[in-house]
C-alpha cells in the first residue's frame, strides 16, 4: 500500500508551540489524529494572525482548504510541547500549501503534515485569484 509523503521545505514563515492537552488524547493515550488537525488549525491562524490576515480575509480574499495530507512520524503525549514550523508553498493562481513540521520538546518528530489553501470568495461562492500583495509577501518571506 502507497503512503502518503509530506514533504518539508527548508525554508519557514513562521513558528510556534502548542501543548498537548488531555483532550487531545485518545483511547490508545496518545494524541489522536483528530486533535491533532484541531492543533495544525490552530497553528495556522496563528500564521495568517503573524502576517495580519484571517481564513476570511487575507487581502480581500476568504480562504479555504482543499485537501489535507498527515504523515505521523511518532507519538505525541499529554504534557508534550510541539513545536510547529510552518511554511507557505507550492504556490498558484489561487492559493498555496501551508506545510507543518511537528516535533515534540525533545526535538522528536510526532508528524509532518500539508493542507491545500484556495481564495475563496464566500459571498458569491466561488473560487478567486490569490491576490497579488499576498503573493508578494509570501514569496519574498520564502
Amino acid at each position: 500500500m502507497a503512503r502518503i509523503k509530506v514533504t518539508i521545505p527548508e525554508h519557514i514563515h513562521f513558528e510556534t508551540t502548542i501543548p498537548v492537552r488531555i483532550t487531545d488524547l485518545n483511547y490508545g493515550n496518545h494524541l489522536g489524529n483528530d486533535a491533532l488537525l484541531s492543533i495544525i488549525h490552530e497553528a495556522r491562524m496563528q500564521l495568517l494572525g503573524h502576517f495580519g490576515w484571517s481564513e476570511l480575509n487575507i487581502g480581500g480574499a476568504g480562504m479555504i482548504m482543499a485537501d489535507v495530507a498527515i504523515e505521523y512520524k511518532g507519538e505525541g503525549f499529554y504534557g508534550d510541547v510541539l513545536r510547529i514550523k510552518l511554511a507557505f508553498d507550492d504556490i498558484s493562481k489561487y492559493g498555496f500549501d501551508i506545510t507543518y513540521h511537528i516535533v515534540n520538546q525533545q526535538d522528536k518528530e510526532v508528524a509532518r503534515a500539508k493542507t491545500g489553501m484556495l481564495c475563496f470568495d464566500y459571498q458569491n461562492r466561488k473560487l478567486m485569484a490569490l491576490p497579488a500583495e499576498v503573493k508578494a509577501k509570501i514569496e519574498t518571506k520564502a
